[in-house]
């Protein structure tokens, strides 16, 4: 794969994007993009797609049998599914952290460490991980047991862990699938905190369900929902995709002023 430009304003330019599950369309005519150093969120009803765009962005769904994707998905200008471009550079330019905290059962520091090993990494380990907990907001949580398991730590610290294993392989950008859903709301809190900061080195999209974490923590929202063909096959349609401010505030959109207050969804 040729080496990425990221001097680009946009990050991701999706162009009629539509996924299928074997027949089955997920989403279909999908366009927007995804600038960089800002948060974007998805927002919608369940089972609009919005997990299924956002695995688009590192390829997860390549990884789902019978998953096929048409349309464009650039990333600094060029085709994430290029033939030339290799899933596992996406993935480690493009981090994942999933709604549930999946640390795996190891050491604090082998957790942090595993991705820059896997990426052939093993010197300066311990730079890696001070600057990836410290990134991550734990450091000063864990700097004293970093030998001890990750799963000994509560949900809110896994979550961060699992931000600080995604940061660890040095991405230019995060992608988060409902990050707080399974936390408490001070835990959901601190998340919140860490997406400002993080923001600032990164370009971050959000799946969230929450409709005032998007308000508070995006820049940029896009709204799904769920369309009925002819047919009566239910597939992920973009509905609206501006500023969050205008999103929240002056939709162009009946249907995302109705989800948005609350009158379906």
């Amino acid at each position: 794969m040729s080496e990425f430009e990221t001097t680009e304003v946009v990050v991701f330019d999706m162009k009629e994007l539509h996924v299928f599950y074997g027949d089955f369309p997920a989403v279909r005519d999908i366009s927007l993009q995804v600038r960089t150093n800002e948060i974007t969120a998805f927002i919608g009803p369940s089972g609009c797609g919005k997990s299924t765009v956002l695995r688009t962005l590192n390829r997860m769904n390549d990884l789902i049998p019978g998953a096929r994707v048409e349309g464009q998905v650039l990333y600094h200008g060029q085709d994430l599914y290029g033939a030339d471009v290799d899933p596992v550079e996406v993935r480690r330019r493009i981090g994942m952290v999933f709604q549930k905290p999946n640390p795996f059962p190891k050491s604090i520091y082998d957790n942090v460490t595993f991705g820059p090993k896997l990426a052939g990494t093993n010197t300066d380990l311990d730079d890696i991980v001070e600057d990836s907990l410290q990134r991550a907001a734990l450091w000063d949580e864990v700097r004293d047991k970093l030998d001890q398991s990750a799963m000994a730590l509560s949900g809110g610290q896994q979550q961060r862990l699992c931000i600080a294993r995604a940061i660890a392989t040095k991405p230019d950008v995060i992608l988060m699938d409902e990050p707080a859903s399974a936390l408490d709301p001070i835990a959901t809190q601190r998340i919140e905190e860490l997406m400002f900061d993080l923001k600032k080195d990164y370009s971050i999209v959000i799946v969230t369900h929450n409709m005032q974490q998007a308000a508070r923590v995006s820049d940029r929202a896009a709204f799904f929902n769920v369309a009925v063909r002819e047919d009566g096959a239910r597939t992920g349609v973009l509905v609206e995709f501006d500023s969050t401010d205008k999103i929240f505030t002056n939709p162009s959109r009946k249907e995302t002023e109705d989800y948005i207050t609350g009158r379906f969804g």
